[in-house]
């Protein structure tokens, strides 16, 4: 069963091809989103409402996209400084692709300090790992493969590490988190992101990654978790459990508010009853959960 741990400071896209009728889309965040709050889902994917950007997402974005570039760059030279000089180009392309941005920073001054923090996040990342003695075979790796009845997953690899072994190529997944890490009783609910990830590559590759890594650069910290067969059948099991139970509450459009610990992060407290507000009616009932065909996210707010 999974071994976890915890301790201190393939290029382009793959997917299975078979075809199959599809019944459903779920990637680890909307999965988390309908296991946090029903209705948060409901907000995302089924009444699709927009959400401003945030600083700590943005703040994410950017670091996810220098460490992705960081590995760009020969080994000798993926130092701590090349990383924090990669961050105001990273945000130059933020901002060119979402403008809105910029109004998050109230003057150069806050901009300045903003970047900094994100600097102070990379830091944390040397704090945990030496990118120079690493060889990535892919980073921001897009996968997804429809599972027997229908569902389809997908998601964003941060990075999948490759050896050859003599049992042959052993995976390793590793997760960037830009928040801090969770407290014991939340691990378990972190991991399960990452088992989907090993889900999906065990079923696209047949083979079951060797180890799974969240790095949490708030407070340096990470988790580790070597998963086998039995834990990715649970997995598995898991998620479609999960996809009847989404599936249940489109039908019966009972979309319930779960106030909890990440509501303080919502863009949605005005409309939620939790907090005194009225969510809008639901669009048209379909008989089938509305495709979540949004592009899965790099990276979200961690918290």
């Amino acid at each position: 069963m999974t071994s976890t741990q915890r301790s201190p400071a393939i290029p382009g896209s793959v997917a299975s091809a078979a075809p199959r009728p599809l019944i459903g889309s779920l990637s680890p965040s909307r999965a988390a989103d309908f296991v946090n709050c029903p209705l948060r889902y409901r907000f995302r994917v089924v009444d699709r409402l927009p959400e401003p950007p945030s600083e700590a997402a943005t703040r994410g974005t950017v670091v996810h996209a220098v460490l992705e570039k960081l590995f760009d760059l020969p080994a000798s030279r993926r130092t701590l400084q090349a990383a924090r000089e990669l961050v105001e180009p990273a945000w130059d392309t933020v901002r060119a692709r979402e403008p809105a941005v910029e109004a998050l920073f109230g003057g150069r001054d806050e901009l300045a300090a903003w970047l900094e923090s994100a600097r102070e996040l990379l830091a944390g990342y040397f704090a945990l790992e030496d990118p120079s003695r690493l060889a990535p075979v892919a980073r921001e790796l897009y996968v997804e493969h429809v599972l027997d009845s229908g569902l389809r997953l997908r998601g964003y690899l941060d990075r999948l590490d490759e050896a050859t072994t003599a049992q042959g190529p052993a995976l390793r997944v590793v997760d960037y988190k830009t928040g801090r890490s969770p407290g014991p009783a939340f691990e378990s609910s972190a991991m399960f992101q990452m088992k989907f990830y090993a889900l999906l590559l065990w079923r696209i590759r047949g083979v079951i990654p060797r180890e799974l890594r969240l790095y949490y650069l708030g407070d340096r910290t990470w988790l580790r978790a070597t998963p086998d067969e039995a834990d990715l059948r649970a997995a598995e099991r898991r998620i479609e459990a999960l996809w009847a139970a989404i599936d249940r509450a489109h039908r019966t459009g009972d979309w319930r508010a779960t106030p909890n610990r990440l509501c303080s992060w919502c863009d949605h407290q005005a409309r939620c009853p939790a907090f005194g507000g009225t969510p809008p009616p639901l669009p048209q009932q379909t008989s089938a959960v509305p495709l979540d065909e949004t592009a899965p996210t790099v990276c979200e707010a961690d918290g």
